[in-house]
């Protein structure tokens, strides 16, 4: 049995969602990010990004700029002791993007590809692991990828927690409010 983990999408969970950030004087962190990377490292589990970045599709910033921030955030999260094992990202766009960025992939949410890359290269236990998302895209991408639990963190939107619970999806208002080891106590 592999090991379980704990994937997070970027944009309106780890950092506040003001659009393409990608400085990190325009970045502020979700409050309880942190604890909640802190909780799933004590239980073992891996810790996995997975965002897209239409941003880099649009020509809004580049790949260099995007790992600039990327190791800005992870020595951040070390400093608050909290580990993230891996950051996947999607820089293409079906519509949007710009030269080689244009194209409809498997990586881009709802698409799977960025789970099922982390699972194949870290041998994960899907169905004991957690996805935590801010839209349907995210829940969308770890029903795909067969993830034990979805928590879907709607900001309010009543709409889209609704949907969320159709969906068969946990809902947190507040990062707190998440167990990152639930699928490990259901599946055990």
């Amino acid at each position: 049995m592999g090991q379980p983990a704990l994937f997070l999408d970027r944009d309106g969970v780890i950092n506040v969602d003001t659009g393409y950030v990608h400085c990190p004087e325009d970045c502020r962190f979700v409050d309880g990010i942190f604890d909640l990377v802190r909780r799933a490292n004590a239980a073992g589990m891996a810790v996995c990004v997975v965002t897209n970045q239409a941003g880099i599709a649009r020509g809004y910033y580049d790949e260099a700029q995007f790992q600039h921030f990327t190791t800005w955030m992870l020595a951040r999260f070390e400093e608050e002791g909290a580990h993230i094992d891996k950051v996947y990202h999607c820089p293409h766009h079906p519509m949007a993007g710009q030269g080689e960025y244009l194209k409809a992939c498997q990586c881009r949410k709802p698409a799977p590809g960025m789970l099922l890359a982390a699972r194949d290269a870290l041998g994960l236990d899907m169905g004991r692991s957690v996805m935590v998302g801010d839209t349907l895209t995210d829940m969308q991408a770890a029903a795909s990828a067969s993830v034990g639990t979805r928590w879907l963190v709607p900001h309010g939107d009543a709409a889209l927690a609704e949907a969320g619970r159709s969906a068969g999806c946990c809902v947190a208002e507040h990062l707190s409010e998440i167990d990152p080891t639930r699928a490990l106590r259901l599946k055990a």
